[in-house]
């Protein structure tokens, strides 16, 4: 299935087709695809090149690992990433490094750096859901997380499978069109929610 985002401007090929299936193929990740997508997420721009994101990564290679991961997920998610061959888990340092002063723009950075890391997996023939339905506190415990890092989100990552082997009401939500706000209510100038005048001129 192909889900192609009906944009009103023209955007790059990966950002137009990337989409976040629940229906993941058993098929594994090859090695060097799961590492290009990493070295992309390492690749992307910081504050003060801290890097703060850090990833924790479990394969279906590893039988133990993953069903720990899989674990982590909150039971809506377990339904359908149980299927995915690669499970990830974000997580931020709080603090810059040279000062162990708060670095507020941590989560900024790793948003950045999952970008990165989905459209490189776009680009690959493989997709990436992001998930906010984790269990935060087993995570931190079962991984050991040092106190100066955050947990922030899981991800699935693989090929895409057949939408038959989801339960029905996933099915009906994989089969939902893509939606998004007009960039006139997200495009501000002069004032709040004021749209800028070239996003009114081109709706």
């Amino acid at each position: 299935m192909k889900k192609a985002a009906e944009t009103q401007h023209a955007i790059h090929p990966s950002i137009k087709s990337r989409w976040s299936p629940r229906a993941f193929s058993n098929k594994q990740v090859e090695p060097e695809k799961l590492l290009a997508v990493l070295e992309a997420a390492r690749w992307a721009a910081s504050a003060m090149n801290e890097q703060p994101w850090r990833f924790i990564v479990a394969t279906k290679d590893n039988p133990a690992e993953f069903e720990q991961a899989l674990h982590c997920l909150n039971e809506g998610n377990q339904r359908w990433a149980k299927d995915a061959p690669v499970l990830i888990f974000t997580i931020i340092k709080k603090t810059f490094t040279r000062n162990d002063r708060p670095n507020r723009v941590a989560l900024h950075d790793l948003g950045l750096a999952v970008a990165n890391l989905t459209m490189q997996a776009t680009e690959l023939g493989l997709h990436a859901h992001q998930m906010g339905g984790i269990q935060f506190d087993k995570i931190r415990e079962v991984y050991q997380i040092p106190e100066d890092y955050e947990v922030v989100t899981g991800i699935a990552l693989g090929y895409y499978g057949n939408i038959e082997q989801l339960p029905e009401d996933l099915q009906e939500r994989e089969k939902g069109p893509r939606l998004r706000k007009p960039l006139s209510e997200l495009i501000f100038a002069g004032t709040w929610a004021k749209p800028a005048s070239f996003v009114n001129n081109n709706p």
